[in-house]
């Protein structure tokens, strides 16, 4: 019964982002296209390895400050905002960026926001993977609709691209800090010494877990609505 139940949970914890990665690289013939859609899932998969060391880095960081011995409200605001979620973030960030500059190809705002929204499906898919042993079939069904990473990787493909086409540095600013911010605020709002401190404040988790599956809707809606649009399929410079 217990592998029935973890299997469960794995398969709906990772069917949404299976099926969201495939009809991506359905909706162009361009083989190249595909080729990135391709490494952009592969590498994000394989991104958990530097995250990991990335944030055992961190988390030493906090130890050798003594942070937990100051407050722990204070620890586990830099636990999940810097341990946590800047680790993760940071690389997936920076894998995007190195998938990009590795491949020769005409980017454009569309593409590029796909592609990295593809880094987080993948690496999501590993953190859900995780996450299935040991969690019940509705939590995992509910994280796997709400598809967090593709949400936060999408804002900031989006923003990123829109700094190219602006040449306005502020963009390539929020594309990082929004993501950032809204990812460590979820996991700060679901760790136990802040719900400790104040349940009330567990209506934030909620609200960006809506936030989240809301966001599955607007990226459907921008690769329906928006792969024509010459403002999204103008060539960009990639910097």
């Amino acid at each position: 019964m217990i592998i029935v139940v973890l299997l469960v949970s794995l398969i709906v914890s990772l069917a949404p982002s299976i099926m969201l990665y495939r009809w991506f690289i359905k909706k162009s013939d361009d083989k190249k296209y595909k080729e990135i859609c391709k490494e952009s899932f592969k590498k994000g998969i394989f991104s958990v390895l530097f995250i990991t060391l990335t944030s055992l880095a961190f988390a030493i960081i906090g130890i050798i400050f003594k942070l937990l011995k100051i407050n722990p409200i204070i620890y586990q605001a830099y636990y999940t905002f810097i341990v946590l979620a800047l680790s993760e973030e940071l690389i997936k960030f920076l894998t995007f960026k190195k998938v990009i500059k590795k491949n020769k190809y005409k980017y454009n705002w569309y593409n590029l926001t796909i592609f990295m929204t593809i880094v987080g499906l993948g690496f999501g898919c590993i953190e859900n993977a995780t996450y299935s042993f040991g969690s019940g079939i509705i939590v995992m069904l509910l994280k796997g609709i709400s598809i967090g990473h593709a949400g936060y990787g999408f804002i900031m493909g989006w923003f990123y691209s829109k700094m190219l086409e602006t040449k306005k540095k502020v963009y390539g600013v929020l594309s990082f800090i929004i993501p950032w911010l809204l990812h460590g605020l979820y996991d700060f709002g679901l760790s136990k010494e802040v719900m400790k401190a104040n349940d009330n404040i567990a209506f934030i988790p909620v609200i960006l877990e809506l936030v989240c599956i809301i966001f599955v809707f607007i990226i459907i809606r921008f690769v329906k609505k928006r792969q024509n649009d010459s403002k999204y399929t103008k060539t960009l410079k990639v910097v």
